[in-house]
């Protein structure tokens, strides 16, 4: 894999800290390992990277700023958040009721709920790339550990969904 179009490190603005489940914090923690490992990330109209990404929510948009690794400024993309919401809440409702199930219902039980875990991810990381086309360019795989992140990015400090 070639290292000119891919994110080599992403931060989120930690200014809303909240705590988090350790679930929650897991598949954070899981989602940037993963995308770290391997990812497709084209800004529009760039001739390379590697790319240093800061994921951020500046009243009420994503804030995508994209730097190179040196730290030079590359681009920054804002999207409203607005598309997301249904798929975010659907998303955390799922994903409590398979950590609910995994303590204690049976394996039938667990599996469908984890498919339907993946199948509102899949539905949410299509989302993303289609609201981001145009702007930059991410594989299936990208697409779904950015929607992680963005996820926990939407989550307020009282807990709740944005």
């Amino acid at each position: 894999m070639s290292d000119t179009f891919r994110i080599v490190d992403i931060k989120l603005d930690e200014r809303s800290v909240i705590r988090r489940t350790p679930e929650i914090e897991h598949d954070r923690s899981v989602a940037i390992f993963d995308l770290l490992e391997e990812n497709h990330f084209h800004p529009s109209g760039s001739e390379g990277g590697p790319y240093a990404v800061h994921l951020g929510i500046e009243e009420g948009r994503l804030v995508i700023d994209i730097r190179l690794e040196d730290g030079t400024q590359h681009g920054k993309h804002i999207l409203s958040l607005r598309p997301f919401s249904r798929a975010v809440k659907d998303y955390f409702e799922i994903c409590a009721s398979y950590y609910d199930a995994i303590k204690s219902a049976s394996p039938q039980k667990i599996e469908a709920l984890d498919m339907a875990r993946k199948g509102v991810h899949d539905e949410a990381a299509e989302l993303l790339k289609d609201r981001l086309e145009g702007k930059i360019e991410v594989d299936a795989d990208t697409a779904r550990r950015l929607f992680t992140l963005i996820s926990v990015l939407h989550l307020r400090p009282d807990g709740t969904v944005r």
